[in-house]
């Protein structure tokens, strides 16, 4: 018994080498990593191009860009800051002069490619 307690003492005590899987990106090949999701880097369209540039970038920075666009022309519904109120460029972007804030993602995701790597 007393061994078996000296042997899961040794044991917790040795260092331990990083798992291959926690790595991930953050390991040498950082910059060949496959990026998925809302990390994905996606190439705007023409129209949403005019509100967030069109340089690749990925769908966190895109949404970002679109909210500051919001903010910055006031955009929101005042009552109700779940709508958005899309001026000439975003209804280019959106199809419509009202949107909740949850819609607007799927239809920005309309108006985006893939980047090539």
């Amino acid at each position: 018994m007393a061994q078996a307690k000296q042997a899961r003492a040794k044991h917790a005590r040795t260092a331990k080498t990083p798992s291959p899987r926690r790595t991930g990106a953050a390991g040498a090949d950082a910059s060949k990593a496959v990026r998925g999701g809302i990390a994905q880097l996606v190439t705007p369209s023409p129209e949403l191009g005019a509100i967030v540039g069109m340089a690749p970038l990925s769908r966190a920075e895109l949404t970002t860009r679109v909210w500051s666009y919001i903010k910055a022309h006031e955009l929101q519904d005042a009552q109700d800051r779940r709508q958005i109120h899309a001026d000439a460029t975003l209804k280019k972007v959106l199809g419509r002069d009202q949107v909740s804030m949850f819609e607007m993602t799927k239809l920005l995701n309309q108006h985006v490619t893939a980047a090539r790597q």
